[in-house]
């Protein structure tokens, strides 16, 4: 919620920015703004992802995919994720978000996600996202159909096969009791 006008107002000027291929990378220029920020007065960590979101639904505005996700009942949902910090992004800061989807396997589209500040990585992540319809999760047939097909040179990195499997939780229709002790 505390993203919503600047989600919608993004997916509006997304449009009249110039158009990107899925498959490369889009570059979301942003200032950091007092509902970033933290008691510390930097972006709270927590905040990373969400602002990230933005730069996702950049890239998919911008290559067209975003349109014929949502007119066929598409919605883009967080399946993973995992951050690095190298430095602190401070109170109105200029700063890009640098976006590329890196690959997909039969369970997720991978995105690696930058944020940039002149010049240099102040942090990296790694996202794992489903596209999930009113019948379950979509399948890579039908993903591939609305984004084509990737470059034969983008081959998801082996340690994200690992990571995805390490970290990944039951589905959601098997259980996933609680309990410390395991």
């Amino acid at each position: 919620m505390h993203l919503l006008l600047r989600t919608l107002l993004l997916l509006l000027t997304s449009r009249r920015r110039p158009a990107l291929d899925v498959w490369g990378q889009s570059s979301l220029p942003l200032r950091v703004l007092p509902t970033d920020i933290d008691i510390a007065m930097h972006v709270n960590n927590g905040m990373y992802f969400s602002l990230m979101d933005l730069g996702r639904f950049d890239l998919m505005v911008r290559s067209g995919v975003w349109s014929r996700m949502r007119r066929r009942g598409w919605s883009p949902v967080a399946a993973g994720e995992t951050i690095s910090f190298r430095k602190s992004l401070r109170l109105g800061q200029r700063y890009s978000i640098e976006t590329r989807i890196i690959g997909l396997d039969d369970r997720a589209v991978y995105f690696e996600q930058r944020m940039v500040a002149d010049g240099e990585i102040y942090a990296r992540a790694f996202i794992a996202t489903r596209l999930v319809s009113a019948g379950g999760p979509v399948e890579n047939e039908e993903i591939l159909k609305e984004f084509g097909h990737p470059p034969a040179d983008l081959v998801l990195p082996e340690w994200i096969h690992q990571w995805r499997l390490n970290n990944a939780l039951p589905g959601s229709r098997r259980p996933a009791p609680h309990s410390w002790a395991a």
